[in-house]
């Protein structure tokens, strides 16, 4: 354990939803919280409007990959943030765990996209408030 918040973000493929709320966590919180991202079945791609989405907003997750969820990422982080995986989630007592219904922006076009990725920043937010002291 670092001494900082841990965050895993799961979803099926680990290739829309997880990777965008990633790389929101990762901009927003510059360092202060440790991210990981994750997926129960992961595609063998990011999902290519979430990264034109992404960009759109000065985030580049066009090197991410989807990545297969471990019950190690589950232990290791602090709060687990499931987004339509279901019960393909381990459980650990102690850790925090919230699920976010998000659209999946698989198949999608890019203004959906747009739309679930404004939702992701707000949620994000709304985390890193409830994660790091004010000021810090």
């Amino acid at each position: 354990m670092s001494g900082k918040p841990s965050v895993l973000f799961v979803c099926v493929h680990n290739a829309g939803r997880s990777q965008m709320a990633a790389g929101w966590l990762t901009h927003l919180a510059a360092g202060r919280i440790e991210v990981r991202s994750a997926g129960s079945l992961p595609a063998d791609q990011i999902n290519p409007t979430a990264v034109a989405a992404m960009s759109e907003v000065g985030i580049d997750i066009a090197a991410e990959a989807p990545k297969i969820l471990t019950v190690d990422a589950v232990r290791a982080s602090d709060v687990v943030i499931t987004m339509g995986c279901g019960d393909a989630c381990p459980v650990f007592p102690g850790t925090r765990y919230e699920d976010w219904r998000l659209d999946d922006p698989a198949g999608q076009g890019i203004d959906a996209v747009r739309a679930i990725r404004d939702a992701i920043r707000v949620r994000v937010e709304r985390l890193i408030g409830g994660l790091l002291p004010a000021g810090t």
